[in-house]
């Protein structure tokens, strides 16, 4: 694939969103399975893995720790501390918080290290600090935030400047182009969306007759509901016609959509199937001529689209059988 910069971060243009492999979409795979899916994304030409303290309870770090051990040093390592409220010293929280990763990693530094969510604002300088730190010690290589707004990308960054802000973005969530990536492109900040696919549903590969079960955020991602899979038909109407006519298919139009608009967003899709990687990363070859990106940008802009996906939503998983 192709080589993007998270400010001074080199990675693939397609990055591997793992959380899939522990949780959040049903029954995962064996582990020896996912062991094989990562080694498998990086013999395809990906350099960039993103996992999460919280993904499978610390489980999905160990999972991507062990998979990556034997290229360790040619790829990114992404992962993110999910900081609720003032615990004690915000340093010694933050650094308590790496320190474990860093043993669940197998690893001794993480190359992007988030902040997973931005719950206090009055923390915002506080913890960018922190993290400056920790680059100045060689413990982490560079720092982002995850679902953050201008305003406390801003902040941060006048602190200690920002390698990448990571945020739910595709063609059915785009409400971040407004003013967070006009800042990041200012700053000279990376975008990473996470889900670009919508969950899967730009893949056109789901029907309104599946159910979904378990962890499986679908279950309450209201874009999935029957309804709204008949309403939103011509999205993937449009993504399908231009698939045809490229040879290629709806999710790889989706992704490079997403790559043609800035040299500095690398998506990171999340995949379970060896098929699936090699179909999205695959879009990194299939190119859009000017004409084709304004055509689906007008269609875009005269689609309605119904549902969305909402953390307030995700949360009723834990009281759902």
């Amino acid at each position: 694939m192709k080589k993007r910069f998270l400010r001074d971060l080199e990675v693939s243009a397609i990055g591997y969103g793992c959380m899939g492999l522990s949780h959040g979409y049903g029954a995962v795979p064996k582990r020896s399975e996912s062991i094989r899916l990562i080694q498998s994304a990086f013999d395809l030409g990906c350099t960039f893995f993103d996992t999460a303290e919280s993904y499978g309870a610390g489980e999905n770090e160990r999972l991507v720790g062990e998979a990556v051990k034997p290229f360790r040093e040619k790829i990114v390592l992404a992962t993110k501390l999910h900081l609720n409220k003032r615990d004690g010293d915000t340093a010694a929280v933050i650094r308590k918080h790496l320190e474990a990763s860093l043993k669940r990693l197998g690893t001794d530094y993480v190359d992007l290290y988030y902040q997973h969510r931005i719950e206090d604002n009055d923390m915002v300088e506080e913890v960018a600090g922190v993290m400056g730190e920790l680059i100045k010690e060689g413990k982490i290589r560079g720092w982002g935030q995850s679902q953050a707004g201008e305003e406390q990308v801003r902040r941060a960054n006048a602190v200690t400047p920002l390698s990448a802000v990571q945020s739910e973005y595709s063609m059915m969530e785009r409400m971040f182009e407004k003013d967070v990536v006009p800042a990041c492109e200012e700053l000279g900040i990376g975008f990473v969306p996470f889900s670009p696919l919508a969950s899967g549903f730009l893949s056109g590969k789901y029907t309104k007759e599946q159910t979904y079960a378990g962890d499986d955020v679908r279950r309450v991602i209201t874009r999935f509901a029957p309804e709204n899979m008949e309403r939103n038909q011509p999205l993937l109407d449009l993504l399908q016609s231009l698939a045809r006519e490229k040879g290629a298919t709806p999710a790889q139009i989706s992704l490079a959509w997403m790559l043609y608009k800035k040299d500095f967003i690398v998506p990171i899709p999340g995949m379970r199937k060896k098929e699936r990687m090699e179909e999205n990363f695959g879009a990194d070859g299939v190119t859009l001529a000017a004409q084709e990106y304004e055509m689906l940008e007008k269609s875009l802009a005269d689609i309605t689209l119904y549902g969305n996906r909402t953390d307030k939503d995700i949360a009723k998983l834990r009281t759902m059988h």
